[in-house]
Order: C-alpha cells, then structure tokens, then sequence
C-alpha cells in the first residue's frame, strides 16, 4: 500500500512543504505563517497572518482550572513524563473544550451561500432549527463572561485588518437571537465561537477548527506541566473539605 500527502516531502534533497523548500521558509516565515500554509495549502496575506496570530495568542491560555490543565499537572503529579503530561491535557479537548470551534465552523460554513442575501434571516432559522431540535448553538455563553473579552478584541482586530465579511456578521446575528429568547440571560459569542467565524473568514476549512485550538492551547499546557515538575510537590490530590462520600451508608457483609 502506498502513503500520499500533498503536504510535505522529498523532492530531491530537498525538503518542501506545499511546494515551499523547508531552508526556505526557516527564518523567513513567522510560525502563524507555517502553520497556515500547512492548515490551508497556501501562504497568508499580511492581514490573514496577523489575523491568526492575534487568534492563537488568545486561546493559548486561560489559567489552571480548565480540564487540559488540571489533567496534565495531575498526570505529573502522578510521577509521569512531560510528554505524558502534554497528552493527557490534550485528550480533554473535545466537544466542550474547544470543539465547538469546530462545530460552528461548520454550521457557518455550510449554512452561508452565495445566494445569502440576509444573516438575521439565516440566524433566525438556525436558532428556530436548533430548539426545535432541542440542541445548544455551539461557541456561545461563557461562566464568567457577559461579553468575552477574547472575542471582542478578535472582532475589532478582524475589523481593522479588514475582515467585514459576512461569517463574523453571522455568528453576531446568531447571539442576538440567541439573548432576544433568552429572558435576559447573555449568550454571548464567546472565543471558541469567534475563532469558528475567523477561520471561516480565512477560507480555513471547519475540519481543522479542533486541531487549531490544539495547536493553540498546547504551549500553555507546556508552561503549567513545566511549573508542577519545578514547583509542587509529587502526588497532588484533592485538598479536605472539597470531596464527600456520598454513597450509602456503612454495611456489613452477613456473618461478619
């Protein structure tokens, strides 16, 4: 059987990537640049490159309590390796911590056409599909956020650098129309929302909207990894008072 990519490879002595000589791209090309030529096939404007760096800067963090850091420090903790570690903060990404960049983006992409003359029309009838359905609208609401302050900074950078298309106009109607049926509660586009509707403006496809928050989020996961090895003791668990058994009282096995 053979193995095809149209990534990177061989040409001679050479190493390419999308066609690029690697020597090339090194100490030419910033690492945002890299990895939307290799996400995309392409190389980025100077609008599409400032676009995603801004991006992966505010997804890189968001202190210790997210799941992919808790499980990585614990899984050191625990007396594994860094790379252990990494893995296991990257296995808690998933549907609820940063898929839904992934989810939206594809709803944003297959949902808006050529023919789309009205996103508060559009929106309307993907909030009117979703609850009837009886399914949350992915990328929206946040604990701590009426507004997320991640994704209003990406929306006034997007808007400066000249992205006034219609994925971001969309994903906006669909938090109108989400807080217009909420009875006051804010649903806000929060930053896995606005990355969805950023990559789509970048004609970046949906599929990659899980592994870019991969990529963002994972020096993060570096950095605390590297603090628990130097910092805290071995074999964390949680501190008393903030567990209870719960389960049924005290018994006995017959005869005993």
């Amino acid at each position: 059987m053979e193995w095809k990519t149209s990534i990177a490879g061989q040409i001679g002595a050479e190493t390419v990537i999308r066609g690029y000589p690697l020597t090339e791209l090194i100490g030419s090309l910033s690492f945002a640049e890299a990895i939307f030529l290799v996400l995309k096939g392409d190389l980025p404007t100077e609008r599409e490159k400032k676009l995603l760096e801004a991006t992966l800067v505010a997804i890189i963090e968001h202190g210790i309590a997210p799941p992919s850091i808790v499980a990585a420090r614990m899984v050191l903790s625990g007396g594994n390796s860094i790379n252990s570690a990494v893995a296991a903060g990257a296995l808690t990404l998933g549907d609820f911590h940063g898929g839904a960049i992934e989810t939206l983006a594809k709803l944003l992409q297959e949902s808006l056409t050529p023919e789309t003359d009205n996103v508060r029309i559009l929106a309307k009838r993907i909030i009117l599909d979703y609850r009837q359905n009886k399914q949350r609208v992915p990328g929206y609401g946040h604990k701590l956020y009426k507004r997320d302050p991640r994704a209003l900074k990406l929306i006034q950078i997007a808007r400066d650098l000249g992205f006034n298309g219609r994925y971001i106009d969309l994903a906006l109607a669909i938090q109108d129309e989400l807080e217009a049926g909420s009875d006051g509660k804010p649903l806000p586009l929060n930053v896995d929302g606005v990355t969805a509707a950023i990559l789509s403006e970048m004609g970046i496809h949906w599929r990659n909207g899980s592994g870019l928050f991969i990529i963002g989020r994972i020096p993060g996961v570096v950095a605390h990894v590297v603090e628990e090895k130097m910092r805290e003791r071995p074999f964390r668990r949680l501190p008393e008072g903030t567990h209870r058994y719960d389960g049924k009282p005290i018994r006995h096995l017959k005869g005993k």
